[in-house]
């Protein structure tokens, strides 16, 4: 990856465009299915923008609790594209809503002093809830009822990948119907930076103006480009990621730890003490985050099976509190570290 942004060839995407970032926007909308795309420093601008341009103030928009869009965007939803953010309830399983649930928070138009339901947005995988999935099927119901109730419907698929590789299809099929949709670069598939929010012509054309806006303009982008375009050919092996986190969550049951089934690559561990228990597995070298009342733990590139069978190791019994390995520094990224102490190289968030 590193190479081929050395060698990328480059132009200028403010003034006349970067043919290496275009060469990666014309693959993402052909396997995404939309008529156009564009790229974005990071999920978060991309989500921005598709809301600024479905959204105006005095509009509502509904999505699922626990969304992105409303939890970890710092609430821009409502401060820059003007929406009043509805959560649905998680009533057809975790991260996913039913067709009647959207119906009934769409409802019917009001009195002229009354918000206005605009929009859906939708997550898929949804992080928050374990990286769980929604599959074609339950999608295409949930944006038929919203194009039933006249709304816009936005897809952040930030981890849409994951979710196409568990279910064995074709991105696009998780993306019908759509107006828009934003995928992410970094995450499993490594990018050091980068997003790509799709849609039509139209869209993208006014994107690039709400891009430049926000301060997303760049020069000679297809420095990053030719790393989201590596990052595509790596698609294919998320499902080993998905089988590490299997075995990872396993392993914590095995040891009497409460861990979620898997999905995707993402792990959740419901514990008494989350400050307590971050602690413990850092002390005890073993990097995780808090989600959702819970403690996340993630799969990723960088990882082998070595790697999660010296976690667990790490981790140990939960009744005694044991770490099999002595405490490692401190210092390093995220993930597992490896056996040795030291974490392996992380490519971009996760």
């Amino acid at each position: 990856m590193r190479s081929a942004m050395a060698a990328a060839e480059v132009g200028d995407d403010v003034l006349d465009g970067d043919p290496t970032l275009r060469e990666l926007e014309v693959r993402v909308a052909g396997m995404l299915g939309t008529a156009d795309a564009l790229w974005t420093p990071s999920g978060s601008m991309g989500n921005l923008i598709a809301l600024m341009s479905h959204l105006r103030r005095g509009d509502a928009f509904l999505a699922p609790e626990g969304a992105h869009v409303l939890d970890a965007e710092l609430g821009t939803a409502a401060w820059l594209a003007g929406g009043m953010p509805r959560p649905l309830v998680h009533d057809a399983g975790p991260g996913r809503v039913s067709p009647s649930a959207v119906r009934r928070a769409a409802g019917a138009p009001g009195p002229y002093f009354t918000l206005r339901t605009t929009l859906l947005c939708l997550e898929n995988t949804h992080n928050a809830a374990g990286g769980t999935v929604t599959p074609p099927e339950q999608h295409a119901a949930v944006v038929a009822a919203a194009r039933g109730a006249k709304l816009a419907v936005h897809l952040d698929g930030a981890r849409l990948w994951n979710a196409a590789v568990a279910l064995g299809v074709p991105p696009a099929t998780l993306t019908v119907g759509a107006d828009t949709v934003q995928v992410c670069l970094s995450k499993g598939l490594g990018a050091p930076v980068g997003s790509v929010v799709a849609g039509s012509a139209e869209f993208c054309e006014g994107g690039r103006r709400l891009r430049k806006m926000l301060g997303g303009g760049i020069r000679q982008g297809g420095v990053l480009g030719a790393a989201g375009l590596v990052a595509l050919d790596r698609v294919d092996r998320l499902a080993e990621d998905h089988e590490r986190a299997r075995v990872l969550a396993a392993g914590l049951r095995e040891r009497g730890w409460q861990a979620s089934t898997p999905q995707t690559n993402i792990v959740l561990v419901a514990v008494a003490d989350l400050d307590g228990t971050l602690r413990r597995l850092a002390d005890a070298g073993v990097r995780a985050s808090a989600m959702s009342g819970q403690v996340r733990l993630m799969t990723h590139a960088d990882l082998t099976d070595a790697h999660v069978a010296a976690a667990l190791e790490r981790i140990g019994e939960v009744e005694t509190g044991r770490a099999a390995y002595a405490p490692a520094p401190r210092s390093g990224v995220g993930g597992f570290r490896s056996a040795t102490g030291r974490a392996p190289a992380r490519p971009g968030g996760r």
